[in-house]
C-alpha cells in the first residue's frame, strides 16, 4: 500500500539510511528546489545517515561541488555516488578491459575531467577507438545528430559504456530534457552493445549499500523516476518514496486522479508502486 507523506521526517526513523536521487529532488540543473536545503538539514538533525545516488556520467566529486553550489552543505551527506563514478572505479580495478573511448558529453571537456587518473586515452573518432563513452547529451541536441557515430559502432560490434541511463532529466522552469539513456535504448533496441551503469541496474545500489554499511531492507531510496529509483531499489531490497514534482511533475499536474495518474505511469514504467508519495522533498 503506498501512503503520501508530506515531510521525509515522518518516516526517517524507520530507516539507518535515506538516499536521494539528484536531478528531480534534490534540485532541477540550476538551482535547489524550494524547502529542499532545510529538508537535508531536519534529516540530519534526526540523525539520519544520508546519500545521494545519482545517474550521472560525471565522478562523485564533481556532483558533490554541484550540489554545494546550490547551498547543500556537504557535510550533511554522509556518501555521494554516481553511475559515471561506478564506471570509473571499474575501469581502474581493471574490471573492463577498453583503453580508448570515443566520448559523447553534454559539454566539452566532461569527458577529459571524467578520465583523469584513468590508464586510458580519450578517441576523437571510432577508427582509433575500443568503444563509446556516452556520458552525455548537449541540451537541445537532436539524436540523429550521433545517429551516424552509432551505426558505426553497431556494425563493428563496438560496445557503447552509458553512465546515464536516465531517458529524461527535468530542467529550471519544468523543462525536460533528452538524456543520454533514450540513446542507449534506441541502441539497444537496434541490436546494439550497451554496458549500463547506474539505476535502475543492480550494481550501482550494491556499491552504495557496501560503501554505506547498511542492509538493504534498512534503506530508503528518494527518487522522481518511478523506472529508475523506484523499480531499482524494490529490486535492490531498499524501500522507495516518490517524489511527483519532478519529471512526472506534468502528468500530476493536469487535474487527474492521483492513484489513477501513479497506477498508470508505475505500468507504463514497469515499476512497482512506491512505499511512499510526496509532493517535493520537504
Amino acid at each position: 500500500m503506498t501512503v503520501a507523506i508530506d515531510t521525509l521526517s515522518e518516516i526517517a526513523g524507520r530507516f539507518d539510511a535515506i538516499v536521494l536521487d539528484q536531478w528531480g529532488v534534490l534540485h532541477n540543473g540550476t538551482a535547489a528546489y524550494p524547502g529542499a536545503v532545510s529538508a537535508v538539514r531536519a534529516l540530519k538533525d534526526l540523525g539520519v545517515t544520508l546519500a545521494v545516488l545519482s545517474n550521472s556520467g560525471k565522478r562523485a566529486a564533481v556532483n558533490a561541488a554541484r550540489i554545494s553550489e546550490m547551498g547543500f552543505d556537504m557535510g550533511l551527506f554522509d556518501l555521494v555516488m554516481t553511475s559515471g563514478e561506478a564506471l570509473w572505479r571499474d575501469i581502474a580495478a581493471g574490471r573492463l578491459t577498453a583503453r580508448r573511448l570515443c566520448p559523447i558529453e553534454r559539454d566539452a571537456g566532461d569527458a577529459r575531467i571524467w578520465a583523469e587518473g584513468l590508464d586510458i586515452a580519450l578517441a576523437d573518432d571510432l577508427d582509433t577507438a575500443d568503444a563509446i563513452l556516452l556520458m552525455g547529451l548537449p541540451d537541445g541536441a537532436p539524436l540523429t545528430d550521433f545517429v551516424a557515430l552509432l551505426d558505426t559502432a553497431l556494425a563493428r560490434s563496438m560496445p557503447v559504456f552509458c553512465p546515464n541511463p536516465d531517458r529524461t532529466s527535468p530542467r529550471a522552469g519544468g523543462e525536460v530534457v533528452v538524456s543520454p539513456g533514450t540513446l542507449a535504448h534506441d541502441h539497444v533496441a537496434r541490436g546494439g552493445d550497451v554496458r549500463f551503469y547506474g539505476k535502475p541496474f543492480p550494481s550501482v545500489f550494491r556499491a552504495t549499500e557496501s560503501a554505506l554499511c547498511v542492509d538493504a531492507a534498512a534503506i530508503l531510496m528518494v527518487g522522481d523516476s518511478l523506472e529508475h529509483d523506484i523499480r531499482g531499489a524494490c529490486a535492490a531490497g531498499w524501500s522507495t518514496a516518490f517524489v511527483c514534482g519532478g519529471i512526472h511533475a506534468a502528468a500530476f499536474a493536469r487535474g487527474s486522479e492521483f492513484d489513477e495518474t501513479l497506477a498508470r505511469l508505475a505500468a507504463a514504467e514497469t515499476a512497482p508502486l512506491p512505499d511512499f508519495t510526496m509532493s517535493r522533498l520537504e
